[in-house]
Formats: structure tokens, C-alpha cells, sequence
């Protein structure tokens, strides 16, 4: 084979090297109105895609495989491409064919990547769920691994520009990365497989990338940040620390290197100051189903249920609250504020609401526009979205507001009349998707363009009237006015007439000789020709200046229309909430600095709306007040120890009451008669049991992590809600680890807790720990069936009705009646008879080097006579050995519980 067989074609080669420039990313090569793609990129795709796979010449030797999408289509492809895993480095074509062709007949257009398409940076409507932020986060860190490092997160939506960051610390750092649920997360890859950081690559999988480190370097950091913002100096965006600021840097160097020329209009950045936040750690946020249900779905979710925004930006904001609850108590009541005044004004929220439904979304139109990737229709979107602003100021003008409405408000007032002016007068009123497709200005809007537009669009009538005159100079009636693509526009006669037209005709122009035809040029007819084919693409110039223009004055107010946008989402999440409260009959709950926890008739929202939707039976509504017991000093919260059956409700009772905390500190009212919250600093929730095979980890040891998570980092204003610790493995080490568990909750982490619990032996400890209470969910026994009333009590489960629940579930009958007759036999034997004197002869608080109470110590009389009649000096070895051995056992014997000895 020959050296030009093997050598590839100036196109392939064109493409090759720009493939190698991007290896780990799809390339999308335009040719024409196709992106193709070639060899393995084109193989990946076609099996994503479900597309063709084809070929397309040689390359040393071999097929070249060749897969394509239609340009017009690309964003659907893309979506796929992205929801895969994947990464696209889009390939346009940056010269026009013609200029190509001056240097040859076979030169190859330029061509070179424009754009990175990556999870994090989409800005496209058609790739984005409209309720859902599309973050892109960094994670930086300085110094070394450990507990003296100094991490932080930055964080941007690029298709809305909201930019911030955030310092954190190695305990908290999946804490807060879960609180954001990024589309994509980059990382120095000097922490590629680092403890910290492999939690977070595994739970987000591909969306986790490793960067060069050198997007983390801090001593550049400040001088990326200026020249990305265009200023001389940090100072006004406020203090940062160098971790903060590495974070950030990299943040907008990546996008330097997905975005090339194009530079993301982003907010500057804000600071989340340490502490602002509950944290809610990703086992709670998945066991409280927040923002999905443990299936993945969104349907189901506590966000679900609460959201009745009706704007895009409103859903997003709803979604970033709940996602992360405040803990100022001045902040949350001035959130509450909004809330009641729409409760209270139910005239002005209605009104409100239905101004504001279906409004575009602005937000993510102005990103766009800053990114030159909007069409016609995002202009369209400024257009009327500054109409439902004047509205909007219409509507509550006059009204009394509160703080935090009178800002949003205020916002959406000073938005500049003269853009909405300028942009009424300069649309149409419908606009195509794409602007290459023109029409999309206004007729009479621009003079010069009307012209263009009357010369394309009535070349017929042009064509018709100059036909017309030269029959009438000419007398050939049969003469026509015609067109192809060689000769373009031509006079056609027959050829008797044509033959005296040659010579007796001024101004005619012999051009082709037919076999029975004869056809003739003008100059008149050749320059309106030129003016007919130049008319279109003056007018879409015309079109694409007056699109430049406008795109130029939306621009220019940008940080006015964002401050808008935000206001509006402001009022959606306040009026939409308030809609929640009065329809739900929800109250609004008190948050303060103290540890209270009181609940007064509170209701699970999600299982309560479910309820309501299947036209079920209504949710039965219970009390719970953790607060600090009269007497206590204060010095910690309450714990309720919850027994009762399975199905009995114990789980939906504890999830509500986490869910109350979520809701009052998010700014919401609660599903409650009356609520009064001291402020939450942290939530866990260890409800319900998982696995994770990939790790190594068995249900028991996910449970054990969790709970070792929990009794690691509780402090006195965390809540803390505990479903069935223990239950994994042996009785009585299960029993062992409950006890030990619900011991450090009360004297060292000193919490408000729930504790279920099928161990009816700890509610013994109530009379121990003084913080302590037992409740029970209320059954109901009749003829052999067993009745859950799901009421919550105080008192003692007197069994768990296990078996009952068994046959409940379509155990076969011969089972169930075995497994009561071993239950039967089992609570006759010594073993069920006295478990609870196995709890009252353990000491307590042993790991807090307290001195156990007397009454606990085991009795050592037998074993300190023995001693005492040992005489070491007249002793050999070996009866010294079986002395050692007989008081061991004498120890033993005195340990064991009573009714125990001798098994």
C-alpha cells in the first residue's frame, strides 16, 4: 500500500488534530447541516444515540465509522449525550465555503471548537429541568490532608449566573456538597483518590472530575478573579479566604476552557458565611426524601408536595431553601413575615399568582443572551416578562409589605421603562427559534429592512410587471420572463420571433439558442436579478444588526433585570407557600434561640397529601415536645423513647417531626395546630434500612457508620430521629449498642431525640435519665385482629405484635401459627422472662467516667472471701493458676443476672 493510500484527507486530518486536542470529549463535527462524528466517537454514539452507524472512507486501511445528527436537532442529541455521562466538544465551521474555495478547490473550511458541553454548564431550555438549579461546583483545598486543612466550595448556575462561596472543613464537606446536588463537580486531581474526596466521586459517579491543579493555584487566584470581573481589586466583593478564593478561580478558569470566546455573564461572588445553614448530611436528606424520593423520583418528595410556584426561578429558589434551612432566627421570621402577609391578603396572592403563571424565565434568557447563544424568543422572554413587571408594580402598589417583599418589590420597580420600550417597538409580535431564520423585527420597525423584505418577498410581482412591459414593447406575446440555476434569470421567445429580435431590438442580449427557443439577457433584468438574490440576505442582516442592538441594551441593564428576576422568585415562593398554609390549614411556627421542641397535632405533609389525593382516611395527628423538662436546668433537649408494632406508624412519626424543623427554618408554615422551634443547627435521621454492596458494606454496618456518624457530631441543638438501632444483628448486641446509644445522646451529645425502638427493655432507662420519656403508638385488639390507631402516647409498648403483622402480610397460615406457638414456648423460658434485669444490673454512663451508681455494682462478696483465704507465700505455681481460674469464675457467677447463673 502505497504512502498516499495510507495518508488521510485534508478534512480527516483537520479533524484528526482537532480530536486530539479534545480526546475525552465526543467530538461534534459540523459538515453542512450535520454534526458528524467518526471512528470510536462515532461508535459510542450511535449506541447511545440508537443512530445509524455508517462509514465514510478509509484510514490506513480501514473503514472510517461515521454516525451524525442533524444540526436543527443537535440540543435533543445533546441531552442524551449529557444524561449518559458524556462530555461534547461542539466543532463549527468559523469561515464561510466561499472563502475556502479562493485558496483551492480543495481546500477544507476552518473549522474549531466552540463550546465544551458538559453537565455543569448547559445553558440550553431544552437540556434543563425549569424547577431544578444546574450547579457546577469546585472543591479546593489547601495545605495537607487531615483535620487541619482548609477546604471550600464555589458554586455557579451558569444558565442564571448565580455565583457563591463557601468555607468548610473536612467533616462537613459531603454535607454541604449534597446540600447542592451539583450537575458537575471538579476537583484538584492531586486529591484523586484521597479519603475526603472518594465519597463524593462515588455518589456522583461521572458528573466528578478531576482538573489539572493548577486551576486551584492560590497565589493566582485573586488576578484570575479580577481579570474574569474586570476589576483592579477583590476589595469590594468582600473578605475571602485563600482557600474561598482557589475555589473560585478554578470555577471560572473551567469555564474559560469550556465556554473559549464566549464569557459567562456571572453575579459576583457571595460569601455563605459558616453556620447559616442547617446541615442536613446526604443518609438524613435521603431518608427524609427531601428533594426525591430513595427511588430517584422527584414525584413523592417533600419538594413535590410544597411546591405550587409558578414560575421557573420561583421553583428553583423553593428548592434551594428547603435544600438548605436557615439558622437565624431574625432571618427565618422576616421569611415568615412574606408568608403571612399572603396568608393574610388572599386578594393580592390570587392576583399575584395568576400575573406571574406561565411567565418566561427570565434568568435563564439573560444568561443566554450573555453567552450569544439566545434566538429571537429570549428576547421575546425580556419582552414580556418587563410587561408582568409593570403589573406586578400595578398590583400591590399601596400595599403595606414586609421587609422582604418591600426589597423584591423595590427590584422588579427599578427596572428601566426604556428597555421595554425599545424592545415593543423593535419585535414582532411572533418570533421564530433561531435568528438565522429572520422575521423576527418588526415591519415598519426599520425602513431599510422593509425595502430588503419588499423586494425578497414580491420578486414575483417584479418579475410579473418588467415581463409585461417587454411584451408590450417587444408586440411577442408569447415572450416569458424565466429562471434556473446556470443561467438565473432570462427572457425565453420562440425562435421565429427571436430571430428578429436579434438585430431589431435594442438592449436584448443573445444568450442560448434552443431547438425551438431562443433566450435573451438585460442589464435591467440582471441587476434586478442581483438585487432579488441580495434582498434576502440584507434583509437577515438588517435583522441580525437590529438583534446585536437589542441583545446590546438588555445587556446593559443586566444587573437591574437580575435583581428583578430574583424579586419575583421572592414573591412566587411566598405567595405560593401562603397558598400551601391556607388550603392545608398550616400554622406558622416559632423559631427562637431556645431548645424547645413542641408540636401540637403536627401531620406528616407528604403522607397527609397523599392521603388526601387517593380519598383515604384522614391522617391522624399527634403531639411531640422535646423541649428541655421543667426542672432540667436547660441543659439539654428531650429524647422520647418510642415503642410500639410494626405498621403502628413509629416511622412516619419521626420523619414528620424532622420534616417540622425543615419547613419552619426553610421559612415556611408547618402541618400543625401550633409549633414552637428553637433553632436546629444540624439534622440526622437513621430510619429504615440499605446496604452498600459496592463498598463492601452490609445493612448492619451502614447502619453502624451512619449511627457513629451521628453520636460523633450531635451537639445540644441538634435533632436527632433514630429508627431501630441494634436490630441487626445478635439480641443481645443489639440490645447492648441501643442502650449504650440512647445513654451518650443524653449525657454527651445532650440532643432532642426520637428513638423507636422494638427493645421494649430500654424503657427502663426512663427512670435513670432524667431527659428521658417512653411513648407508645396506640393499638387496639378485636377478635383476633389487631387495630393501628397510629395515635402517639406516653407509656410502653406491652409487645410488638410482630406475628400479627406477619399474617397481615400473606405469610402462609401454617407459619404463622407455628411461629405463635415458638413465641408461646419462648416467653414461658427464662430467656423472655427477665431481659429487664439484664438492663437494670448494667452500669451506667461508664464511657463518660462517671462512677456508676452503687445499686448497679455486681455483688463481690464470694469472690473477695476467696481472695482473702489465698495465701500467695505457701502456694506452688500451679495451684496459683487454679486459684486465678476459681476466682474467675467465682467473678463471672457474681456478674451474671439473676435467673442467668448456671446456663
Amino acid at each position: 500500500m502505497s504512502e498516499a493510500d495510507t495518508a488521510p484527507t485534508p478534512m480527516m486530518a483537520q479533524y484528526l488534530a482537532i480530536k486530539d486536542a479534545n480526546p475525552d470529549c465526543l467530538l461534534f463535527y459540523r459538515m453542512g447541516d450535520f454534526y458528524e462524528l467518526f471512528f470510536d466517537d462515532a461508535v459510542k454514539a450511535a449506541a447511545a444515540l440508537g443512530i445509524a452507524l455508517t462509514k465514510r472512507g478509509k484510514h490506513r486501511g480501514e473503514d472510517i465509522p461515521m454516525a451524525g445528527v442533524p444540526v436543527v436537532s443537535s440540543e435533543d442529541y445533546l441531552q442524551r449525550l449529557i444524561a449518559e455521562g458524556f462530555r461534547v466538544a461542539v466543532c463549527e465551521q468559523i469561515e464561510d465555503p466561499a472563502e475556502a474555495k479562493k485558496r483551492g478547490s480543495k481546500s477544507v473550511v476552518a473549522r474549531d471548537v466552540v463550546r465544551l458541553v458538559t453537565p455543569g454548564t448547559i445553558t440550553e431550555e431544552t437540556l434543563l429541568e425549569p424547577g431544578r438549579p444546574n450547579y457546577l461546583a469546585a472543591v479546593a483545598r489547601l495545605g495537607g490532608g487531615g483535620p487541619g486543612a482548609e477546604y471550600a466550595i464555589a458554586w455557579t448556575d451558569l444558565s442564571t449566573g448565580h455565583f457563591r462561596i463557601a468555607e468548610t472543613d473536612l467533616d462537613r464537606l459531603s454535607t454541604d456538597i449534597s446540600a447542592l446536588e451539583p450537575s458537575e463537580l471538579i476537583y484538584p486531581d492531586q486529591l484523586s483518590g484521597e479519603p475526603e474526596i472518594a465519597p463524593l466521586v462515588r455518589r456522583l459517579q461521572r458528573a466528578a472530575r478531576a482538573e489539572p491543579s493548577v486551576l486551584f493555584d492560590g497565589a493566582t487566584a485573586s488576578e484570575r478573579l479580577c481579570r474574569f470581573f474586570g476589576v483592579s481589586t477583590l476589595a469590594g466583593f468582600g473578605a475571602f479566604s485563600r482557600a474561598e478564593l482557589s475555589a473560585a478561580a478554578a470555577l471560572v478558569s473551567y469555564l474559560g476552557k469550556t465556554q473559549f470566546a464566549a464569557r459567562p455573564a456571572l453575579e459576583r461572588p457571595r460569601k455563605v458565611a459558616p453556620g447559616s445553614t442547617m446541615l442536613i448530611d446526604p443518609a438524613t436528606r435521603a431518608s427524609l426524601e427531601l428533594t426525591r424520593t430513595l427511588s430517584g423520583r422527584r414525584q413523592g418528595s417533600l419538594l413535590a408536595t410544597i411546591d405550587r410556584t409558578r414560575t421557573g426561578a420561583g421553583a428553583r429558589l423553593l428548592a434551594a431553601r428547603l435544600a438548605q434551612p436557615l439558622t437565624d432566627p431574625a432571618a427565618i421570621r422576616e421569611r415568615h413575615d412574606s408568608v403571612g402577609f399572603f396568608v393574610e391578603e388572599p386578594a393580592i396572592a390570587t392576583a399575584l399568582r395568576l400575573t406571574i403563571k406561565g411567565a418566561p424565565d427570565l434568568e435563564r434568557a439573560l444568561a443566554r443572551l450573555s453567552l450569544d447563544r439566545a434566538g429571537p424568543r429570549d428576547l421575546g422572554a425580556v419582552r414580556e416578562t418587563l410587561d408582568r413587571f409593570r403589573q406586578l408594580r400595578d398590583l400591590m402598589a399601596g400595599a403595606v409589605l414586609p421587609a422582604e417583599l418591600a426589597s423584591a418589590l423595590g427590584a422588579v420597580a427599578a427596572v428601566p421603562a426604556e428597555l421595554e420600550q425599545l424592545l415593543c417597538a423593535l419585535l414582532a409580535d411572533e418570533l421564530p427559534l433561531q435568528k438565522r431564520d429572520g422575521g423576527f423585527i418588526a415591519n415598519g420597525a426599520i425602513e431599510p429592512l422593509d425595502d430588503a423584505r419588499a423586494l425578497r418577498d414580491e420578486s414575483r410581482q417584479y418579475i410579473a410587471a418588467l415581463q409585461a412591459r417587454y411584451i408590450e414593447e417587444t408586440g411577442v406575446r408569447s415572450l416569458k420572463v424565466k429562471h434556473n440555476n446556470v443561467l438565473g434569470y432570462f427572457i425565453e421567445v420562440p425562435e421565429a420571433q427571436g430571430k428578429s429580435l436579434l438585430g431589431s431590438y435594442a438592449g436584448f442580449t443573445h444568450r442560448q439558442t434552443m431547438a425551438s427557443a431562443m433566450r435573451f439577457a438585460t442589464v435591467e433584468l440582471a441587476d434586478l436579478e442581483a438585487r432579488i438574490v441580495e434582498a434576502g440576505s440584507t434583509a437577515l442582516k438588517l435583522e441580525l444588526e437590529a438583534f446585536d442592538h437589542l441583545r446590546a441594551a438588555v445587556l446593559a441593564d443586566m444587573a437591574a433585570l437580575r435583581a428583578a428576576a430574583d424579586g419575583v422568585a421572592v414573591l412566587d415562593v411566598s405567595s405560593a407557600l401562603a397558598d400551601l398554609a391556607r388550603s392545608d390549614a398550616w400554622v406558622r411556627p416559632e423559631v427562637d434561640d431556645t431548645l424547645s421542641f413542641c408540636i401540637e397535632c403536627g401531620r406528616h405533609p407528604v403522607v397527609e397529601a397523599a392521603l388526601k389525593s387517593s380519598g383515604g382516611e384522614a391522617f391522624v395527628a399527634n403531639d411531640c415536645d422535646l423541649s428541655p423538662p421543667a426542672g432540667s436546668g436547660a441543659k439539654g433537649g428531650a429524647i422520647w423513647l418510642l415503642t410500639g408494632p410494626n405498621m403502628g406508624g413509629k416511622s412516619t412519626f419521626l420523619r414528620q417531626n424532622a420534616l417540622m424543623a425543615v419547613l419552619a427554618q426553610m421559612g415556611a408554615f408547618v402541618p400543625a395546630t401550633k409549633a414552637r422551634i428553637g433553632m436546629v443547627d444540624r439534622l440526622f435521621s437513621r430510619v429504615g434500612a440499605s446496604d452498600d454492596l459496592a463498598e463492601g458494606r452490609s445493612t448492619f454496618m451502614v447502619e453502624m457508620v451512619e449511627t457513629a456518624a451521628i453520636l460523633n457530631q450531635a451537639g445540644p441543638r441538634t435533632l436527632v430521629i433514630l429508627d431501630e438501632i441494634g436490630r441487626g444483628t445478635a439480641t443481645y448486641d443489639g440490645l447492648s449498642i441501643a442502650f449504650a446509644a440512647v445513654e451518650h445522646l443524653h449525657e454527651a451529645n445532650r440532643c432532642r431525640a426520637l428513638f423507636a425502638t422494638h427493645f421494649h427493655e430500654l424503657t427502663a432507662l426512663a427512670a435513670r435519665l432524667g431527659r428521658l420519656s417512653n411513648a407508645t403508638m396506640r393499638v387496639k385488639e378485636w377478635e383476633g385482629e389487631v387495630i393501628f390507631l397510629h395515635e402517639v402516647k406516653p407509656g410502653v409498648a406491652d409487645r410488638s405484635y410482630g406475628i400479627q403483622v406477619a399474617r397481615l402480610a400473606g405469610l402462609p397460615a401454617a407459619v404463622v401459627e407455628r411461629a405463635r406457638h415458638v413465641l408461646s414456648e419462648l416467653e414461658k423460658g427464662e430467656q423472655g422472662e427477665k431481659r429487664t434485669a439484664f438492663v437494670d444490673d448494667l452500669p451506667l454512663f461508664s464511657m463518660l467516667s462517671k462512677p456508676a451508681p452503687v445499686a448497679a455494682q455486681p455483688k463481690a462478696e464470694p469472690v473477695l472471701d476467696a481472695l482473702k483465704a489465698l495465701d500467695p507465700d505457701a502456694m506452688t505455681p500451679r495451684q496459683a493458676m487454679d486459684a486465678l481460674y476459681e476466682l474467675k469464675r467465682l467473678e463471672r457467677s457474681a456478674a451474671l443476672p439473676q435467673g442467668r447463673k448456671g446456663l
